[in-house]
């Protein structure tokens, strides 16, 4: 038994759809790209993710709140979008849970890739606008990526959390993946330049448009410009 609970509301109407996962990371990242896309696309729900319990609480100064968190898989014309929202699942088991249900789904709709994305962390000062690099889940896919002009990771390194963990699901399940992570340096703000750079690279892999992100500019200064009114983030650590 797992302290996680599927609804399923429909069956989407998709046909070998290309499926795009992540969840809240480091800068907010996973879930201000697929926020954004589900919004752009109007994609809609088939099926629900709730944790039957919270793994925090919120203290308002003086009370506290429970955090509603719910995570939705949504669907418009050939493509299927999981995540977004706030939070990650709070134990290894609920990670690997919700891992091989996004598999499931995957398999059941003939889907031939699975994208994720999310935060880069690096310390190095970012000159002009982030840039965003791939790795995928084979030496093949990653040369094909490359010659698309598309800049892969840089050296080796372990990716924590849903963002990159699904990639092995996809991997060991036989389903082509692509991981896509932007450069951002306070993991602690909302990097609104870094998920438009994610989009920018997503729609170059994918041949297709995902919407205006003009937004995002304003959206980045105004972080920027108040940028001592940091947000709450239950999870500190640097996993995608």
């Amino acid at each position: 038994m797992t302290s996680v609970d599927f609804i399923q509301k429909s069956d989407p109407d998709v046909s070998k759809p290309l499926l795009i996962a992540a969840m809240q990371d480091m800068g907010d990242v996973g879930s201000i790209v697929i926020d954004f896309i589900n919004s752009s696309l109007d994609t809609t729900v088939f099926r629900e993710v709730e944790p039957s319990y919270p793994a925090y609480v919120i203290d308002n100064g003086g009370y506290i709140d429970i955090p509603e968190e719910k995570w939705d898989y949504r669907y418009a014309k050939d493509i299927i979008v999981f995540g977004g929202g706030s939070g990650q699942p709070s134990s290894t088991e609920e990670l690997n849970v919700l891992c091989q249900d996004v598999i499931d789904v995957a398999k059941k709709h003939s889907t031939r890739f699975i994208y994720t994305l999310g935060g880069f962390h690096t310390k190095n000062p970012i000159e002009g606008e982030p840039k965003t690099f791939v790795t995928t889940t084979s030496k093949e896919l990653t040369d094909q990526v490359r010659k698309l002009g598309i800049l892969t990771t840089p050296e080796a390194s372990i990716i924590t959390g849903f963002n990159g963990l699904i990639l092995g699901f996809a991997k060991l399940n036989g389903i082509q993946g692509i991981g896509l992570y932007a450069e951002l340096n306070n993991p602690k703000l909302p990097q609104y330049r870094s998920a438009k750079s994610i989009i920018k690279t997503l729609e170059k892999l994918t041949y297709r448009k995902f919407g205006d992100t003009s937004d995002f500019d304003s959206l980045a200064k105004d972080v920027e410009s108040h940028s001592h009114k940091k947000r709450f983030d239950p999870d500190q650590s640097y996993s995608v």
